[in-house]
């Protein structure tokens, strides 16, 4: 071999060992398809190469286009490509041979074509039409398919009328072959990693979602929410990624970290699994399995038949004289006990404030007897169902609100058993800390502010809003926009939730956006920005000025 073919030779397996470092560093598929097709006509001289993808449906549909002497490119970053259709591997259940690059992918052969008009085996009535309205010729053909690890064909490489140093037309040597073919195996490789990164990926992400989509059919009470959070947080998080003043100004979401983010928002109550339904489900302060305000309920019924046997004797004799009054006595006790019973109705729902004295009327309640089949006396409410109807607010005795914030920790052990990769490795913090207070008074590990990363911060806003907005909670009313705000203000006061941002939320309109996304529309009140505690200062300071919503 000649000193100068050598050392071309040589530069060439240089040029293609820095076109594989180059294509290792790209993780864009678009992309990465340019580079390779400028990097095989570069290795070639070729004036014109296309880069086809194999299709599920046996076909072969085109990406990337380029010619130079036409100046067209088309794919890519290029734009679209336009009027070429996709190539069949079969035509009516026969394999496509007169088509090169069906031919090249159904015998997993590369196929070297001198000149395109001279060669009667392939049907090149497109190319040759392609020619006609172009002014081009066609000549050289080089096509290569791309297989992956498995041998099977994920591409083709096609390279046209290839030129020597001088600039004339020329056909596509042995050497050249070896390079194409090399690059192709190179490119197939990187192209294969890259779509199973991606496959990885998004059959990670489905099942991240499949487990949040669980854990929201385990309960008819909250069964968006950890659908809604991630809206939420997202939101925000981005928002303060754009903030150009105030303390998160430097604030800044990679790429890596939005995946981050968003795994871990939906990822954030996946502890829940472990909650028994029984206590995630307890819409009534006596349910269990079932609703006891029915046991309840019965045993009143026995306590009004035992008052109307009582009075049955007086209120029938009318000797006695006294008929008239028992009958008033008797209605009375019913009456009552009709009260009593509705009484315990109404504050056997829950909600956000029970009373003392619906707290004494309820104990009073339970000293009254009844009298079972067996002739026993017992009280008309049993201990624990004096314990569950006395709950102050909502529907949870502390045990089991106990159990319900178990599911924090139940999500840490659960996320810090799996081993995430580097990019995803603060899932763990990101979602267990939405319990936290910036004080240092959450749970369930007492992190302060400072302790906990932004985005873990934003969860816990969109958390927090979230669940205060909900219409689907069995203890409590759709609450109104304005008094979630002002509730969300409180806890920027009373150091729940990070100020910051809070600000952010309240200024870019984050909750007015999700407002009208999710909120009914009897929730969507007046907002008046300037009554939200903890935010008018804020504002002020920061030389916004507050606005009203209507």
């Amino acid at each position: 071999m000649a000193d100068d073919q050598q050392a071309m030779l040589l530069a060439a397996i240089q040029r293609l060992n820095d076109i594989g470092i180059d294509l290792s560093r790209e993780h864009d598929e678009d992309h990465m398809l340019e580079r390779i097709l400028v990097a095989a006509k570069d290795l070639t001289r070729a004036d014109g190469g296309s880069i086809y993808s194999m299709l599920a449906e046996d076909a072969l549909r085109f990406r990337i286009i380029h010619t130079d002497s036409l100046g067209l490119a088309q794919g890519g970053q290029w734009g679209p490509i336009v009027g070429l259709p996709d190539i069949p591997l079969y035509r009516e259940g026969e394999p496509n041979h007169a088509s090169v690059v069906a031919h090249a992918v159904l015998e997993r052969t590369t196929v070297v074509i001198d000149d395109a008009y001279a060669v009667e085996d392939f049907d090149f009535s497109g190319t040759r039409a392609f020619d006609a309205r172009t002014g081009y010729r066609s000549v050289a053909m080089l096509t290569v398919p791309m297989c992956d690890h498995r041998d099977e064909v994920i591409g083709v490489l096609q390279l046209l009328n290839p030129h020597d140093a001088a600039g004339a037309m020329t056909t596509f040597n042995a050497s050249q072959v070896r390079l194409v073919e090399s690059l192709a195996s190179q490119a197939s490789i990187m192209l294969t990693n890259g779509q199973l990164v991606q496959q990885v990926s998004n059959l990670f992400e489905s099942f991240v979602k499949l487990i949040a989509h669980a854990i929201d059919e385990k309960s008819p009470y909250t069964g968006s929410h950890c659908r809604r959070v991630p809206e939420l947080t997202m939101s925000l998080a981005e928002a303060a990624h754009a903030t150009a003043v105030g303390p998160l100004a430097d604030f800044q979401l990679s790429d890596d970290d939005r995946y981050e983010l968003r795994i871990a928002s939906w990822l954030h109550d996946c502890g829940k699994i472990t909650t028994p339904e029984w206590i995630m489900d307890k819409a009534t302060k006596l349910e269990r399995i079932h609703d006891r305000i029915n046991e309840v309920a019965t045993r009143f019924a026995v306590l009004r038949q035992m008052i109307l046997g009582e009075y049955a004797a007086e209120t029938t004799d009318v000797s006695a004289g006294g008929s008239a009054a028992a009958a008033q006595r008797r209605d009375a006790d019913l009456q009552q006990l009709d009260d009593d019973l509705n009484f315990l109705k109404r504050v056997n729902i829950g909600g956000e404030h029970m009373s003392d004295e619906d707290v004494a009327r309820v104990q009073a309640i339970a000293q009254r007897q009844w009298q079972d089949a067996h002739g026993q006396w017992l009280p008309l409410l049993r201990p624990d169902e004096v314990d569950n109807l006395c709950v102050r607010r909502g529907t949870l005795l502390r045990e089991e609100r106990d159990i319900i914030n178990h599911h924090i920790v139940a999500t840490i052990d659960m996320l810090e058993q799996l081993p995430f990769p580097k990019h995803l490795r603060h899932v763990p913090e990101i979602a267990g800390g939405h319990h936290e207070r910036m004080d240092g008074r959450g749970y369930p590990r007492g992190l302060t502010r400072e302790q906990m990363s932004v985005q873990a911060r934003c969860m816990g806003i969109a958390d927090i809003f979230e669940a205060l907005t909900a219409a689907d909670r069995p203890y409590k009313k759709a609450m109104p926009l304005s008094q979630a705000l002002h509730i969300l203000g409180n806890m920027k006061l009373n150091g729940h939730i990070d100020p910051d941002l809070f600000d952010i939320f309240i200024r870019d309109g984050i909750w007015r956006r999700y407002a009208e996304d999710y909120l009914r529309p009897e929730q969507n009140d007046a907002v008046d920005l300037r009554q939200i505690p903890g935010y008018q200062a804020a504002v002020a300071a920061a030389g916004h000025k507050p606005d009203e919503s209507p």
